[in-house]
């Protein structure tokens, strides 16, 4: 058995249900995000009700920064738009990156710069000139931003520039 290398404090863990796939989801999450690893996988010392002794029970894992931990708990729940990761890019190349990478591997676009990983799990690739835009002080250039938006699944920086300046 695995177990975590994790020995902080206790505090905040989000837990995230699986269908038997939390250690290939957290993998795909380490291997795409920086700040991102797996931290633990611990198995079943018996029988439940999805499973079997031995089978992958538990995964902790770090998804930028963030402590999570994979439960393979069966087919019961499924992940919906509710809780979503919002990750903020720089630019057009690192949207692309995590887009592509999500999206490619199983995922599917939606709407907004959201999409969903083949998991199920909901991601929001936001370049920060969207959001500075959103909250900034100018509320038609917001506006013309948001609009822009709308009309995206995966968010064309350019095309938000174009928006801020009006053009």
């Amino acid at each position: 058995m695995t177990t975590s290398t994790n020995k902080s404090a206790p505090g905040v863990t989000l837990c995230l249900w699986y269908d038997g796939t939390a250690e290939e989801a957290a993998n795909f999450y380490a291997s795409t995000f920086p700040d991102s690893r797996v931290r633990g996988v611990m198995r079943a010392p018996g029988d439940y009700p999805d499973g079997k002794q031995g089978n992958v029970l538990v995964v902790e894992f770090t998804v930028l920064g963030i402590d999570c931990m994979g439960l393979n708990g069966g087919p019961q729940f499924k992940h919906t738009e509710a809780f979503s990761f919002q990750i903020g890019t720089r630019d057009q190349a690192e949207t692309d990156r995590y887009w592509d990478a999500i999206v490619k591997n199983g995922g599917q676009e939606s709407d907004c710069g959201w999409c969903k990983d083949k998991w199920g799990l909901s991601w929001q690739i936001t370049p920060t000139v969207l959001t500075a835009a959103m909250a900034g002080a100018d509320r038609a250039a917001a506006k013309r931003a948001f609009e822009a938006m709308m009309t995206m699944k995966k968010i064309d920086v350019a095309t938000i520039e174009r928006a801020v300046a009006g053009r």
